[in-house]
């Protein structure tokens, strides 16, 4: 894909993602300005996504809004994928369980994603979006996946790979990275504790679906998470199982 269709494809999103930050109709002018776009490619843009049927016009204010399409058309698209609709209601029940916020996730080249995230109840608990990107080395999801590979591929991935000081907890150290995740692949589970996120404690583990690797982890604030790990461990390795069990 050319240089010109990629940064198109990000103006797009961009003109999206600004309408999400607002939420409020925008003008053109507001639109491109909040969005980084010049306005004549923004002009452009939103022509292309009102002849779609997209975006809609207000005469008073002169201003444009998204329609419901491209939320039915994502909402349609959701319905079908191939693991997070089937997997969420048992990630909801282990959310009930444990109290605490559920994030399924995937290895995405040098990163994690978040491929869902069930929040917890309580009013402090920790929040994240669908279609984030986190670090492999710092991440309980990460920690997971890469923790998922055999040893030599594993020791040669923290090898080559870059390990940025997250937080003032963040293992930086190749050889206490390494410990830590064979220390974590022998007993089940693996651990963050304030790596990625400072005074947030998370518990994950593996599992192989249609030859994917995925990692479910249950993540929270330390004044719950660290008397808990342990019954969060047992409720999330037994998840686990079942998932792998229902896929057959």
């Amino acid at each position: 894909m050319s240089n010109i269709a990629v940064t198109a494809v990000e103006r797009v999103l961009d003109i999206f993602e600004a309408f999400d930050r607002e939420q409020r109709p925008l003008s053109l002018t507001a639109l491109a300005e909040l969005a980084g776009i010049p306005k004549s490619s923004c002009h452009a843009i939103v022509g292309t996504l009102t002849a779609r049927g997209y975006l809609y016009s207000l005469s008073r204010p002169r201003a444009l809004y998204p329609t419901r399409r491209f939320f039915d058309l994502t909402r349609t698209i959701q319905a079908k994928d191939p693991f997070v609709e089937r997997m969420l209601p048992m990630l909801e029940r282990l959310r009930d369980a444990s109290r605490e916020t559920i994030i399924l996730g995937k290895r995405q080249g040098n990163a994690v994603i978040y491929l869902q995230v069930v929040e917890g109840p309580h009013a402090i608990r920790y929040s994240a979006q669908p279609g984030e990107f986190k670090p492999l080395h710092s991440s309980a999801i990460g920690k997971a996946v890469i923790g998922s590979l055999k040893e030599a591929e594993l020791r040669a991935l923290v090898a080559e790979q870059p390990l940025p000081r997250i937080t003032g907890s963040t293992l930086t150290d190749q050889e206490a990275l390494m410990a830590d995740i064979l220390d974590s692949r022998r007993r089940g589970y693996f651990l963050t504790r304030g790596e990625n996120v400072s005074d947030v404690w998370a518990v994950s583990a593996f599992l192989s679906l249609n030859a994917e690797t995925l990692a479910v982890a249950i993540a929270g604030p330390r004044h719950r998470m660290e008397q808990n790990i342990p019954e969060c461990a047992k409720l999330l390795v037994t998840t686990c199982s079942f998932i792998m069990r229902q896929w057959g």
